[in-house]
C-alpha cells in the first residue's frame, strides 16, 4: 500500500525573483507477504515480516531573471523510492545470470542540488541552457554479484551504502524559420559507488564496489533533433549517442558506445487521416544493449508505414 500528500506554492518575491517551494509526504507499507514455497519443506510458504517507511521530500527552487535574455536557476531537493514487488519477492534469470529477490530491501533516499543559467536570443527563437547537478542516493537497490562460475553468475538485489552522481548538461534549441527547428543536448555524468559494506561471508567472492561506476550509466550522452514542417507535411530526423558503460556491478561486462539515427515523415491526406513513414537505425548499427554475459544487440534497420486515424476531432 502506498499513499502520499503533496503541496506546492509559487512565490514571486520581486519582479526578478521567483521562488517555488513544495513538499511531499510518502508512506509505503507492505504486509501479508509470503516467501516462495521451499520444496524441501513439508509445510507451505513462510510468512515474511510486515514492512513500512514514511519519508518527507522537500524541494526549493529559485529563478533570478537578470535581464530579459538571461536567467539563473538553483534548486535543492530530496526524494524517496520504495522497492518494487519484483525487487522484494521475484527472482529472474537472463542469459547466464540469475538474480535473487530480497525481502529485506529498504527504500532508496535521494538528496540533490543543481544550478545553471538560461540564455535566450533573437526574440526567444534561440534558447541555450547549462546546468550542473549533484545527487546522492543512500541505500540504492543494486544487483550485487554473489558468485561467478563458467555456467552461472548469481546476483542478489541489495541495498548499497550510497552512490553519487554529478555532472553537467547543456541544451540548445532554435527556430531557424517558420518551418525549420533544431535542438540538441549533451550530458556528462560521473556516477560512482561511494560506500558499500561487504558481507564477511562473501568477502572473497564479492569485493568492495566503492569507486566503481554505477551500471548502465554512460558518462557521455548526446542527442539532436531537427524538423521541417509545412502545411500537410512533417519531416523529422533525430540521433542518439551513448558512451561506454558497464552492465554489471563489478565493471567487467562492457557495453560499447553507440550512435543511432532515426527519421520520420508524415503527410495529412485530409482532416483526421495521416500517412506516415518511419525508419529507425538508419545506419543499421548493431549496438550493445546487454551482456549476461552473452551479448545482446539492438535491432537492425527497421522501417514501418501506415495510416493514423483520429476520430471525434474538429
Amino acid at each position: 500500500m502506498n499513499w502520499g500528500a503533496y503541496v506546492e506554492d509559487i512565490i514571486r518575491i520581486t519582479p526578478g525573483w521567483l521562488l517555488t517551494a513544495s513538499g511531499r509526504v510518502d508512506h509505503w507499507q507492505n504486509f501479508d507477504a509470503f516467501a516462495p514455497p521451499n520444496p524441501a519443506k513439508a509445510v507451505g510458504a513462510d510468512p515474511l515480516p510486515d514492512r513500512s517507511e514514511t519519508f518527507f521530500s522537500p524541494r526549493l527552487a529559485l529563478l533570478h531573471k537578470l535581464t530579459n535574455n538571461l536567467s539563473l536557476t538553483a534548486s535543492g531537493y530530496r526524494a524517496f523510492r520504495a522497492p518494487t514487488l519484483n525487487e522484494l519477492y521475484r527472482g529472474f534469470r537472463a542469459g547466464n545470470v540469475f538474480t535473487e529477490f530480497n525481502p529485506s530491501l529498504r527504500a532508496e533516499r535521494l538528496t540533490g542540488a543543481e544550478g545553471g543559467a538560461i540564455v535566450t536570443a533573437w526574440d526567444q527563437r534561440v534558447m541555450l541552457r547549462g546546468n550542473f547537478f549533484w545527487t546522492q542516493i543512500t541505500r540504492p537497490v543494486a544487483n550485487v554479484t554473489l558468485t561467478t562460475t563458467p555456467a552461472l553468475i548469481t546476483r542478489q538485489r541489495q541495498n548499497l551504502g550510497s552512490t553519487r552522481s554529478q555532472g553537467v548538461e547543456f541544451e540548445a534549441s532554435g527556430r531557424l524559420s517558420n518551418s525549420v527547428t533544431l535542438s540538441a543536448g549533451y550530458e556528462y555524468t560521473d556516477a560512482t559507488v561511494t560506500s558499500f559494506t561487504v558481507d564477511p561471508a562473501l568477502a572473497g567472492l564479492n569485493p568492495s564496489l566503492v569507486g566503481l561506476d554505477v551500471p548502465q550509466v554512460p558518462r557521455h550522452q548526446f542527442t539532436f533533433q531537427t524538423s521541417y514542417s509545412r502545411p500537410f507535411i512533417l519531416l523529422g530526423l533525430q540521433g542518439r549517442f551513448g558512451g561506454n558503460q558497464f552492465d554489471d556491478d563489478q565493471n567487467t561486462l562492457l557495453l560499447r558506445r553507440y550512435f543511432v539515427l532515426d527519421a520520420s515523415a508524415s503527410h495529412s491526406l485530409r482532416h483526421g487521416v495521416e500517412l506516415f513513414v518511419a525508419v529507425e537505425n538508419l545506419t543499421n548499427r548493431r549496438y550493445d544493449v546487454g551482456r549476461t554475459p552473452v551479448l545482446s544487440v539492438g535491432p537492425p534497420i527497421l522501417a514501418r508505414a501506415g495510416l493514423r486515424l483520429q476520430f471525434g476531432t474538429r
